[in-house]
């Protein structure tokens, strides 16, 4: 198992490009089963989560080529259902959470769709509730096989037609299966409370090439007109605006100067305005981030003097993905802050690893924790630590590298899932990441 050595102190200079967006990827991948023509995507990020999916697809019968970096084109004639059915292929699902995506297509261009629990972080319940009562109103068949390992879900619709919903949450993953069901269903669709996060605002900007018909785009209230077929396209992902936001919570720990290039500003929606509540200061340079270096960063209050709240919520809120770096970056900042994670119960418990190092954190539940800054007077210090997720296993390598020793991250494959040949990209801007393939 590959583990990081991160020496601490270091501060980092230059610029860095974010890689394509890792959630948007695993949406518009499963959406090229949706049509029998070439559909070619640029800016595929080359992370193991997104490249699992890619092998999966190959295996279940679709021709992909890669004709340039970052460049694929998926071509789904037919699928493979023998394989579908096989072991192999529930095995290849229950590696990955953007599995569960596969069944919107599958369902929409079949009439059937299979997929076993999906996998993922460990990070609190992610319950498929919201998908699979979507694909019931469509006119869909649900069954849960339980006897099968892991459990084993199958949806069967042959004649699905457009109705009106209002969705329980505004799950993403959710929203984005019910579209692809939707899109070649008969008659009008209309999703309510769906997530409009710019990942689906991409996905219907495409599937609408394809020639889909959907209305609403960026907001919360969809209207599908079911067409008969759907064909080729081109399609270009946006930047991770997670790998953004890391990337500035870096610069402000390690008190470094960064341009972050490319960054699509326009979709990164309240980020900037949350960093900037706790004291980061930065430019917008065209279509780039410049953070200059700063010794010190204090956390706002509100205005009535309370404590600053910094909370996850659905698109245009905050999303859960970067609280992880919020509270790290809080430990070396100057003041208060309350972290409420909101979506998650298991997000939270990493905080140990942080109070290990000298950080000062309160965990009041599994949803909350105080944070009282340290103003870069006392240095955290290096640790051995275990990475649980990928966002909580980027938190831990900000905070190693603004420690002061050598620390050690094990279980870096979670971060791999999720950011490519990061320790690549920052050794280039001055941090010192050595990757090793055993504990040495």
């Amino acid at each position: 198992m590959a583990i990081f050595q991160v020496e601490g102190g270091h501060r980092l200079h230059g610029a860095i490009t974010p890689q394509g967006a890792k959630n948007e990827a695993l949406q518009i991948l499963c959406a090229t089963l949706l049509t029998p023509e070439r559909v070619t995507v640029r800016n595929v990020p080359r992370i193991i989560d997104v490249l699992q999916l890619i092998e999966l697809l190959e295996h279940m019968g679709v021709e992909v080529t890669h004709p340039e970096e970052n460049t694929y084109t998926f071509c789904a004639r037919e699928l493979d259902f023998d394989y579908i059915r096989s072991d192999d292929y529930r095995k290849r699902c229950t590696r990955l959470r953007g599995s569960v995506m596969l069944i919107g297509p599958m369902l929409a261009r079949y009439g059937v769709g299979y997929v076993p629990r999906p996998g993922g972080d460990k990070i609190g319940r992610r319950r498929l509730d919201t998908h699979f009562i979507g694909f019931r109103k469509l006119g869909a068949r649900f069954d849960f096989d339980a006897a099968t390992e892991g459990g084993f879900y199958t949806v069967e619709g042959r004649d699905l037609r457009g109705t009106y919903m209002l969705l329980d949450e505004a799950s993403v993953t959710g929203t984005a299966n019910i579209i692809m069901a939707a899109v070649l269903a008969k008659g009008t669709t209309t999703i309510y409370n769906a997530a409009c996060e710019p990942y689906i605002q991409q996905l219907c900007r495409m599937l609408n090439r394809m020639g889909a018909r959907i209305s609403g785009i960026a907001s919360n209230l969809l209207t599908i007109e079911g067409v008969e077929s759907l064909g080729g396209t081109e399609h270009t992902m946006l930047p991770d605006m997670i790998e953004v936001g890391s990337f500035i919570g870096m610069a402000a720990m390690t008190q470094s100067e960064l341009t972050i290039r490319n960054v699509s500003f326009e979709n990164l929606g309240i980020i900037p305005a949350q960093f900037a509540r706790m004291g980061i200061r930065f430019e917008q340079r065209g279509d780039d981030l410049y953070i200059p270096s700063q010794e010190h960063y204090g956390i706002e209050s509100f205005i009535d003097g309370s404590i600053m709240t910094i909370a996850d919520a659905p698109w245009p809120g905050l999303t859960p993905d970067l609280l992880s770096i919020f509270l790290v970056v809080a430990t070396q900042a100057r003041g208060s802050v309350l972290i409420h994670q909101k979506m998650f119960e298991s997000r939270l418990f990493f905080v140990d690893k942080l109070i290990d190092m000298g950080a000062q954190i309160i965990l009041c539940d599994p949803h909350r924790a105080t944070v009282i800054g340290h103003d870069h007077r006392i240095r955290l210090r290096a640790t051995r630590m275990t990475s649980p997720d990928i966002r909580a296993g980027v938190a831990l390598l900000i905070a190693a590298m603004s420690a002061e020793g050598c620390s050690t991250i094990q279980n870096i494959e979670q971060i791999d899932r999720g950011y490519h040949d990061i320790e690549t990209r920052l050794n280039a801007l001055g941090a010192r990441i050595t990757r090793l393939d055993d504990c040495q």
